[in-house]
């Protein structure tokens, strides 16, 4: 079988224009930046996406991501940065290697406001949805949502 093109580039066997190496992620730009500074930070180990990873190796490349993206901030002074992973062809996932995107933000770049204006339902369903997040949460860690939220200070 042959292996992915993020797994080529992590085990060094395809060419890349590598920032940043640990234990846990490689980073690097890709061959088609939105935006000059934009770049990719992959897990070492091989997982789909964000949702079939362990939680520790997101835990860890947050922390990556976190340190690439200072790194993008004190060389090219972007005014804004995203930070974007997909899951599924439906989010626009093309590569199906766990991949997040930082790209630098300009106020003239090319990305402009990628996000639909207007609500995507209702209020009423709004606040349905809410509930069965909550439920469903409630159901995985086995702790209230009510109770966490009350445990968290508003400013």
């Amino acid at each position: 079988m042959q292996k992915c093109v993020f797994c080529k580039i992590v085990q060094n066997t395809a060419e890349a224009r590598i920032v940043y190496r640990s234990e846990s992620a490689v980073a690097f730009l890709p061959l088609n930046p939105a935006t000059p500074g934009h770049t990719l930070v992959v897990p070492v180990d091989h997982f789909a996406d964000f949702l079939s990873a362990p939680p520790h190796l997101v835990q860890d490349l947050a922390y990556d991501c976190h340190l690439v993206a200072h790194a993008i901030l004190g060389t090219l002074e972007p005014e804004g940065m995203n930070l974007i992973t997909s899951a599924g062809t439906a989010a626009t996932q093309s590569i199906f290697h766990l991949h997040y995107h930082l790209v630098p933000r300009w106020e003239s770049d090319r990305m402009r406001n990628f996000w639909p204006q207007g609500g995507a339902i209702d209020d009423l369903a709004q606040r349905r949805v809410q509930r069965s997040i909550q439920r469903e949460l409630e159901y995985r860690t086995r702790t209230p949502v009510s109770a966490r939220l009350k445990q968290q200070k508003v400013p």
